[in-house]
């Protein structure tokens, strides 16, 4: 039996991702997805806003350029709006890398037909490619040497394994969505 979403969440406002799941409950699916498959896992709004205080990297590179407004802005903030713009678009989960060549992986979120936001996991590389120290290093100042030095134990996984990640995510997404409408 489907769930009607009350109409007065609709009239009022937009649906939220805390209106179908607390933010202590999105913190502990970010920190099993982290500690499961070794990605930086993050809940974002509409706007492509983290909604949780959740951060745990997965390599020692992705500090480094979130620590960088300018790399921040150029790298982690554009794969986010156009994957989640793709993802938001499809419907469909999207796997890409950002232009430091790390693994980005968006899951959108929706209700009917109404979208709240994302689901992603980020930070190692696929196992066909390697970091783009060259952009890094234009965008952060950082001699490449080193962006090479704090990317040599970043984590690989095979497409395939990504793929299945991603199926992964979607199910839960879905199971959270469907313990929303059901209850």
């Amino acid at each position: 039996m489907e769930k009607i979403i009350p109409e007065e969440i609709k009239r009022v406002r937009q649906m939220k991702l805390d209106d179908i799941l607390s933010i202590e409950k999105w913190t502990e699916l970010e920190k099993e997805i982290n500690n499961t498959f070794g990605v930086c896992a993050s809940v974002y709004d509409t706007d492509s806003k983290k909604i949780t205080k959740f951060k745990k990297w997965p390599n020692r590179l992705c500090p480094v350029i979130q620590a960088d407004g300018k790399s921040q802005s150029f790298i982690c903030a554009v794969a986010n709006l156009n994957l989640g713009m793709q993802a938001r678009q499809t419907k469909k989960p999207v796997i890409a890398e950002c232009d430091a060549g790390l693994l980005k992986l968006v899951v959108p979120v929706f209700v009917d037909d109404e979208f709240l936001g994302m689901l992603s996991g980020c930070g190692i590389l696929l196992d066909d490619s390697s970091v783009e120290t060259y952009l890094i290093t234009k965008f952060t100042g950082i001699d490449e040497e080193e962006i090479a030095s704090l990317s040599n134990d970043i984590n690989k996984m095979e497409r395939v394994d990504v793929e299945l990640l991603a199926k992964y995510l979607e199910t839960r997404v879905e199971g959270i969505v469907e313990d929303f409408i059901n209850n």
